[in-house]
């Protein structure tokens, strides 16, 4: 499949708009591989090849193991801690929304290892790469790589 359009020229106040919320994201705090964890979590639900391509390599510049990034989808079986378990499954619940609401005891759970600031963060790290998937699945965005 080829690329449709290239989702960065269509529309410049737009991706400017979304820089600075990538800025905001970067600049609050979160720990950056949690951040990394939570984008790539977000593409696998999405199905999103190019950032899936994208997230995983940063995750594992920044010091994550592949033997992590292999149990995303089954956090609460694999070494991670509990904030990073309550974040995927905090990614998880917002980026299947549509699905469900976020349940009491999800907020409750997370709520337990994330004040109201950091929660605050966690919910626009997960909007974000929900928008950057929207903005680069219709669109057919690639990953710089061979395809057979």
């Amino acid at each position: 499949m080829s690329q449709r359009l290239d989702t960065n020229t269509l529309l410049p106040t737009g991706l400017k708009a979304m820089g600075a919320l990538h800025a905001a994201v970067q600049d609050s705090g979160l720990d950056p591989g949690l951040i990394h964890l939570i984008n790539v979590r977000a593409s696998q639900i999405n199905g999103c090849a190019y950032c899936l391509w994208l997230h995983t390599r940063e995750a594992l510049a920044h010091g994550d193991t592949p033997e992590r990034l292999a149990l995303l989808r089954v956090p609460d079986e694999g070494p991670f801690t509990e904030r990073e378990r309550a974040a995927l499954a905090w990614t998880d619940a917002v980026t299947r929304i549509a699905d469900a609401p976020v349940s009491d005891a999800l907020y409750a759970r997370v709520r337990a290892v994330y004040d109201e600031a950091e929660l605050g963060a966690l919910n626009y790290a997960v909007i974000m790469i929900n928008a950057w998937n929207r903005l680069a699945i219709p669109f057919r965005k690639a990953p710089p790589i061979a395809r057979d």
